[in-house]
């Protein structure tokens, strides 16, 4: 199981650090583990992943420059920190991980929630202006 946490109330220019913890099973250098996140009334999105074996990482244009995703290998956990926050990165933040069956070295593949089989409860960020 993936348990995310570390979302609250920031202000705007503000920064939060989440964190993705694997319960029960590590992560395996072929899984890759990202974030995607939901606001009301929007789909999931895509926000950012790193592959657990390399370390190799991938961001949305959106978040470029303001997010860095990076694990910790001893305590199994990922995290994503977010600096300069704006009004639109509020949302629930999920963790996900995919299957080591899947390799993704494309957007149309990292960037799919489909890729991705096992998810944390999501976190709620909160950015006000």
């Amino acid at each position: 199981q993936l348990q995310a946490s570390g979302g609250g109330l920031v202000q705007a220019g503000g920064s939060l650090r989440l964190s993705c913890a694997a319960s029960g099973r590590t992560f395996t250098s072929s899984r890759m583990v990202g974030w995607f996140r939901q606001a009301p009334g929007k789909e999931r999105e895509f926000v950012t992943v790193i592959r657990w074996g390399d370390g190799t990482t991938y961001y949305a244009d959106s978040v470029k420059g303001r997010f860095t995703i990076s694990r910790d290998n001893a305590k199994n956990t990922v995290y994503l920190q977010m600096n300069f926050l704006k009004a639109e990165d509020m949302a629930v933040y999920y963790c996900a991980s995919t299957p080591p069956i899947v390799q993704c070295s494309t957007y149309v593949c990292y960037a799919s929630a489909r890729s991705y089989d096992r998810w944390g409860q999501g976190t709620q960020v909160t950015v006000s202006s």
